[in-house]
């Protein structure tokens, strides 16, 4: 296995350029694509090379699965770096467990409060909710998009502070979250940055373009840049600590990224290029962080290989 099997728990940091790069070079569409595939193959990676120095680790250990002649001193020999490596992703690996079924259950709950809270509410798409805390979001249902019962949230408060264009941009906006299946990109990132915390960049990042990837939806179907970028602004000068903070907000991005989007709006539509060119600096970027992750899943085949090999040959028949 060598050193290829730690690799993919290092390569994620060819991603890091990318992250900032995204968020203003390419259109938020295919940022969050970008973005989202990237981190979920480099937590994958590094999370079986994880799995492959665990069974390292307890090899030797009373009660485990793996045939008597692993504990051979000549297989060991194979597999370098067992004593020390092997052990410490033991805790690793425990802590990626926990830390992802934490963010997971903790994306269920809040789901399944908001969806309590609209328990007797008409039927449809809006759901206004009587609160005197401003707030907007949107709710996916259990299957696929509007289509499986997502909703939009709307609190009454939100709704005072804004004119029946700007409430009309809201909707837009919340509609395209879910259309455009946001949550599930926001997730998979959440849990990638459990996975492997070097990811936490493409995390921030994505939460940033699933933002402006509605902004950018919504202003096509209102053709009201302007009219968005004011709701957008209204909304976070009102807003606070939403009740639903794994969900995407309309204005609950916090100080930093709020200004960024309003002058996205007020300035031309971004191209949708698919990718961007190779001598720029957000093409080379790019090109970098494709390079990391082929070599992250090239380098734990790799060591999923060998380690097979290793096994297979030490195994009686």
């Amino acid at each position: 296995m060598g050193v290829f099997v730690f690799l993919p728990l290092v390569l994620p940091l060819t991603a890091l350029p990318i992250a900032r790069l995204a968020e203003q070079h390419l259109h938020p569409r295919i940022a969050t694509r970008l973005l989202s595939a990237l981190a979920g193959v480099l937590a994958l990676c590094s999370t079986l090379c994880l799995g492959l120095l665990v069974v390292v680790g307890t090899a030797q250990l009373p009660g485990n699965p793996l045939p008597d002649a692993w504990s051979d001193p000549e297989v060991r020999e194979a597999v370098p770096y067992d004593e020390i490596a092997g052990k410490l992703a033991i805790v690793a690996l425990a802590s990626v467990a926990v830390g992802c079924a934490a963010a997971a259950g903790r994306h269920r709950r809040v789901r399944r409060r908001a969806r309590l809270a609209l328990a007797g509410l008409p039927d449809g798409e809006l759901a206004v909710l009587t609160d005197e805390e401003p707030y907007a979001y949107a709710l996916p249902g259990p299957g696929h998009g509007v289509g499986g019962r997502g909703r939009i949230v709307v609190s009454t408060a939100m709704l005072a502070c804004l004119d029946p264009r700007e409430r009309e941009a809201l909707i837009a906006h919340e509609h395209a979250h879910l259309s455009g299946r946001h949550h599930r990109f926001l997730l998979a990132v959440r849990l990638a940055a459990r996975a492997n915390p070097l990811l936490r960049p493409l995390r921030s990042a994505v939460a940033y373009t699933t933002e402006r990837w509605a902004d950018e939806e919504a202003a096509r179907v209102t053709g009201e840049r302007t009219v968005l970028a004011r709701a957008i602004g209204k909304a976070a000068l009102v807003s606070r600590a939403a009740p639903t903070p794994t969900l995407a907000g309309f204005a609950a991005q916090g100080a930093g990224p709020v200004p960024r989007r309003v002058a996205a709006l007020l300035g031309p539509a971004p191209s949708a290029v698919s990718w961007p060119p190779v001598f720029t600096a957000v093409g080379l970027a790019a090109w970098a962080a494709a390079a990391g992750t082929l070599g992250s899943a090239l380098s734990s085949a790799n060591a999923t290989v060998t380690l097979f090999l290793v096994l297979k040959a030490s195994t009686p028949l």
